[in-house]
């Protein structure tokens, strides 16, 4: 019977580790495709399939400068958007997140269903009205626009929220509070140590969130040169690269490279800090 039950048991992980492999497969395979053709020429491309790189990656490089299209600002735009709004988007979103699990006060459950509810409202229903908003401001074709806004940023709060209701120890914060210590000196000097795996998790998906932003900055950014790099990926439909395969490879691995890094170096942060906001007491 011990014999049958092992003879499952081993049965099933083969299964699973088939499933995730033939899942590995077809996640990568796309990705290391697109990365191998962004290496080769038009007239390559044209003759077929390769999971080999090939050596026109600089010719594709000089054919997208050449044809107006600046990689280099829209990486540069890019990176300052995404790093910014990490800042903002960590930094208030802990802030706000640890008022609500850690004070009491009238309404609380109220707000925190009311942020849930904002979670599931898509940005697309208003932005209409956000797009009014800024313009009175003054805040079109400006990065404030984009960046700002992210201190209110219900998906955060609500991570936030999840991840320190799991950690927060109310005896530490008391301590403090009897040394001396200023709320915002609690929040900063113990708490934010203590929540660094879930601040890690939430800067991640910030960070990839950003990256990818199109529809924002294509609503409210104008100028070509603040223009980020999923902007510019959108120039390559037009007629001048209709022929460069090459480049249009290029120009869309450019925007696919970073989160692959991002991913692959702090992949282990997201999983501890999912793992760490799942258990509670």
């Amino acid at each position: 019977m011990f014999n049958n039950y092992r003879l499952a048991t081993n049965i099933q992980r083969v299964f699973a580790y088939a499933v995730l492999f033939i899942l590995l497969v077809i996640t990568i395979v796309p990705i290391w495709l697109l990365i191998v053709n962004a290496t080769r020429s038009t007239t390559e491309i044209q003759q077929g399939l390769s999971i080999l790189p090939s050596t026109h990656l600089v010719e594709n490089y000089n054919i997208l400068l050449g044809k107006g299209l600046d990689l280099p600002r829209g990486f540069g735009n890019s990176t300052f958007l995404a790093v910014a709004s990490t800042i903002v988007t960590v930094y208030f979103s802990m802030l706000t997140a640890y008022g609500i699990v850690v004070y009491e006060f009238k309404g609380k459950q109220f707000f925190s269903n009311f942020i849930v509810v904002l979670v599931m409202i898509p940005m697309q229903l208003s932005i209409i009205g956000f797009y009014q908003y800024m313009s009175k401001l003054g805040l079109t074709d400006n990065y404030a626009a984009l960046i700002l806004p992210l201190i209110a940023n219900a998906g955060g709060v609500f991570f936030g929220k999840q991840y320190l209701e799991s950690i927060v120890m109310q005896d530490l914060i008391d301590a403090a509070r009897i040394d001396g210590a200023s709320e915002l000196a609690i929040f900063h000097q113990v708490m934010m140590p203590l929540a660094v795996p879930g601040a890690a998790t939430m800067g991640i998906f910030a960070f990839v969130a950003s990256w990818n932003n199109f529809f924002n900055p294509f609503i409210l950014i104008s100028s070509l040169e603040k223009y980020t790099l999923p902007m510019l990926v959108q120039t390559l439909r037009g007629d001048v690269y209709r022929t460069e395969f090459g480049a249009i490879y290029l120009g869309l691995a450019a925007t696919v490279v970073p989160i692959i890094i991002i991913y692959a170096f702090f992949s282990r942060y997201i999983i501890s800090g999912i793992a760490i906001g799942a258990v509670k007491e």
